[in-house]
């Protein structure tokens, strides 16, 4: 005997293509769907409402299903309050815990929609009680005694929907290609930037050391001296290099502006974290005179907040760099919380980390040579990031020029 419910559409659910994927999904799951009602809105505007009954060949396979569509946005009409556990140990989750999206999230608890606050993906929701607010907490976080939503009844989730009006994220329509025409897309950006700033908002941007070997460096700290960055995330070569190259026009020993290896090179980037351990750390070496320009020395010079996460093949590292991952991760969800956009650019596991923390209403930009990394930083399911396949090189000079103008 099959077993059926019903669930819920709201929003503009046929021009952002749920409609679409919950159906795609159902029939992927061997499901079956029988439409009840389906309001299409009149206007561009105006939400759509849609009430569909899924069914399956059994409970177990149901579940399943509907698992699958809630975190697409789906929701049942009649919402149970959520359903609490307690944690028996730091760490360790009660059976059935549920697992976040990157979307904003609500849950009913005393009948009451409560907001879940500092969403993010694969995370946990762990609810106060006594102030009857409720937390995105990760799995290093949980402590014993901690109050844990299991399962999805009474959770409700808001996919992103596509922007009403024709801004940059509009016009990429989350597809990535190396035909696009990259100056067009640039100088979008960089309008988008200037809007974000305008009113008050902040941008982050996430940098690999590619910036540096394509002589790309000027150009960002460029951009981060006109005020355009709020915060920069990275590892220990990005800042190494960068100092590197303004202490000895070198990047790993390569001279930038010939092309040719210089004589002893080799030992210049060792050379640069052993200076700047001398100095104390980059702010030091900018404020002792060793350090006179670059991406580093106009984050120090204004102001600007960098998260120098480490990695286990550093050399050094630079005594700025966060060697414990947790404290990393800590440290980089301080700093992304209020940000409205995010560009990474060249560095394909350090942006993945950002991007796993960050709202999926935070829009994101991509930009990597290779469209494959473009692609895998661009796919987490949301409306709010575009990629770009271009050389850092290219890239920035070009965000810089259109960002000045």
């Amino acid at each position: 005997m099959e077993a059926s419910r019903e669930i819920e559409l709201k929003g503009h659910i046929i021009d952002s293509g749920l409609i679409t994927r919950v159906y795609d999904k159902v029939y992927d799951m061997s499901g079956n769907v029988e439409v009840t009602q389906f309001d299409i809105g009149k206007h561009k505007t105006d939400p759509s409402y849609a009430r569909l009954i899924i069914s399956a060949e059994s409970e177990a396979e149901l579940d399943n299903i509907l698992s699958e569509l809630h975190r697409l946005g789906a929701s049942v009409p009649e919402v149970e309050n959520v359903t609490l556990e307690t944690a028996e140990g730091d760490r360790i989750l009660p059976h059935g815990f549920y697992s976040t999206t990157h979307h904003p999230t609500f849950i009913k608890y005393d009948d009451n929609w409560i907001t879940v606050e500092n969403i993010e993906m694969d995370c946990h929701i762990v609810v106060d009680e006594k102030a009857k607010r409720a937390f995105c907490i990760p799995l290093a976080k949980i402590k014993k005694g901690d109050r844990v939503v299991i399962g999805d009844r009474g959770v409700r989730i808001t996919p992103p929907e596509r922007s009403r009006s024709v801004n940059v994220f509009e016009f990429m329509q989350n597809t990535v290609s190396s035909e696009r025409p990259s100056e067009t897309i640039i100088k979008k950006i960089a309008v988008e930037m200037k809007e974000i700033k305008a009113r008050g908002g902040k941008i982050a941007i996430v940098g690999g050391p590619a910036i540096v070997h394509t002589r790309a460096a000027p150009s960002l700290a460029e951009i981060i001296r006109n005020g355009y960055i709020d915060v920069l995330f990275a590892g220990n070569a990005l800042a190494t290099h960068d100092i590197e190259y303004n202490l000895y026009g070198t990047s790993l020993g390569m001279n930038l502006d010939t092309g040719t290896l210089a004589v002893g090179g080799h030992r210049h980037h060792i050379s640069t974290i052993s200076e700047v351990i001398r100095a104390g750390s980059i702010k030091n070496a900018v404020e002792c005179g060793l350090i006179k320009k670059g991406i580093m020395y106009e984050c120090v010079k204004n102001n600007v907040p960098f998260v120098l996460a480490g990695s286990i093949r550093d050399d050094g590292p630079l005594p700025d760099v966060i060697t414990d991952t947790m404290v990393a991760q800590d440290t980089m969800r301080k700093h992304l919380h209020g940000v409205d956009m995010v560009i990474m650019i060249g560095t394909l596991l350090h942006s993945i980390a950002v991007g796993n923390c960050l709202p999926s209403y935070v829009k994101t930009i991509c930009v990597d040579i290779n469209p494959a990394s473009v692609t895998k930083l661009n796919d987490r399911g949301s409306s709010q990031a575009i990629g770009v396949v271009s050389d850092a090189g290219a890239f920035l000079p070009l965000l810089a020029k259109y960002l000045r103008e």
